[in-house]
């Protein structure tokens, strides 16, 4: 959820959410951050930033909310979780008070090129010492706290994994027609034609905010290219020109002949909706759409399913929601108080669940957690791990953004060449590597 980059510092993004806390607080604040923000000076006022306005995210950020209240009752949180296209409404305000030296004491953030931009804008405090001493390394993944990291300070607490490549369907439509969750891409065209040929939206998909057509795109992507060419893409040692990102973008203008016309009106939960009331069979979309699923009363497996997207079976694209200290914050203290909830076993054993993603924690109650959950939980551990371009690990932010109105561009023309084109400049403006 997240989509179209403000060009500062490279162009990066921002929102946030919130989290629930574990024990006392600690004195320890990031290895560069401020503790000025003593009981006399504080502002006791709490900003945090996210695009999280919809579903299970909406229900998990207010839970913890909750959460925080209760246990830091001195501090006032200040919700400035912003609605509207795919998180770029919110990442537009904080770009324009970053820029203006205004900005909220924390943000919700992609770990990797995303997390970066604003790290190499020299925007960040590094939280060297709340990893220390909430001994951080010994339950984040090594892979994980890598994507925070630059220099050897890490600058970021994760509070989630989602997952990135779900096909999302309806069981009953399914049934109907004789159908089954497809493993290959041959299998899911020809079950599109027969759903298409019963009058039923094959498969939904919303881009107002542009987030499902880059994420179906870069799906069919991975799907063709397999994890390591496609990680060797993203790392600018395979050229746009390669023959399998074009016949990866053919298979994806396939796909679109069996979408609904109105996926330009449509946000990604309102295609989700098409799901669940049966008007449509498949939605490609990260497991965020499972807690809008949830948050509408629907049960796992009876009324809506899910497999990994058709070809990545064997792979787990990544998304990471995390909350960092940015320079010039006027209550860090309040702000490292958010953090260490965002950071701790309970907090993210209660924000998660709702949320539909599971903990970058390795030592997360498992029995708090449902069944899709508990195959991701496995998925995470065995998969080929890849990063997504649609939701901001896989390439800066600059080059995102140009990608992003490159789809939009091929979806109006349907011309590969130009298609391709438009992302080799692209990389050479703004390098992958």
């Amino acid at each position: 959820m997240k989509k179209k980059y403000l060009s500062l510092a490279g162009g990066a993004v921002l929102a946030l959410g919130v989290v629930t806390a574990c024990g006392a607080p600690s004195n320890n604040t990031g290895s560069n951050a401020s503790s000025s923000g003593s009981a006399s000076t504080t502002t006791h006022q709490v900003e945090i930033f996210s695009w999280w306005t919809a579903g299970g995210e909406a229900n998990g950020l207010n839970a913890l909310i909750k959460t925080f209240n209760k246990e830091y009752p001195q501090e006032k949180i200040v919700n400035e979780a912003v609605a509207g296209g795919g998180g770029s409404n919110a990442k537009a305000v904080l770009a324009s008070r970053m820029q203006a030296g205004d900005p909220p004491e924390t943000f919700q953030v992609h770990a990797g090129q995303e997390l970066m931009a604003w790290v190499n804008a020299g925007k960040m405090q590094p939280l060297d010492n709340l990893y220390k001493s909430m001994g951080l390394n010994k339950v984040i993944p090594a892979a994980i706290i890598n994507d925070l990291s630059k220099n050897g300070h890490v600058y970021a607490v994760p509070v989630d994994v989602g997952r990135g490549n779900v096909l999302w369907y309806n069981p009953a439509v399914l049934k109907k027609y004789h159908l089954t969750a497809p493993t290959t891409m041959s299998q899911f065209i020809s079950e599109l034609k027969t759903l298409k040929s019963k009058g039923v939206t094959p498969l939904a998909y919303g881009d107002k905010d542009q987030l499902g057509s880059v994420m179906l795109w870069e799906n069919v992507l991975l799907a063709t290219m397999g994890p390591q060419n496609y990680d060797k893409l993203w790392q600018g040692k395979i050229s746009f020109n390669n023959p399998q990102v074009k016949q990866a973008t053919n298979t994806f203008l396939e796909l679109l002949q069996y979408t609904n016309s109105n996926h330009s009106a449509l946000t990604w939960d309102e295609a989700d909706q098409m799901v669940a009331d049966g008007s449509a069979a498949f939605n490609l979309m990260g497991d965020w759409a499972k807690a809008y699923f949830q948050s509408k009363g629907l049960k796992e497996g009876s009324q809506f399913g899910w497999t990994a997207f058709p070809g990545t079976n064997n792979d787990f694209e990544y998304v990471i929601d995390s909350f960092g200290l940015p320079k010039g914050a006027k209550n860090p203290t309040g702000a490292m108080d958010f953090l260490k909830l965002v950071a701790s076993k309970q907090g993210q054993d209660e924000f998660n669940p709702l949320k539909g993603s599971i903990p970058p924690r390795t030592d997360a109650n498992m029995s708090l957690f449902d069944t899709y959950s508990k195959e991701a939980m496995s998925d995470f551990k065995k998969d080929s791990l890849v990063p997504s371009l649609a939701n901001g690990e896989a390439a800066n932010p600059a080059f995102e953004t140009a990608a992003t109105q490159a789809v939009t561009m091929l979806i109006s023309t349907k011309n590969v060449n130009e298609f391709i084109s438009a992302l080799n400049t692209a990389a050479e403006e703004n390098p992958l590597s």
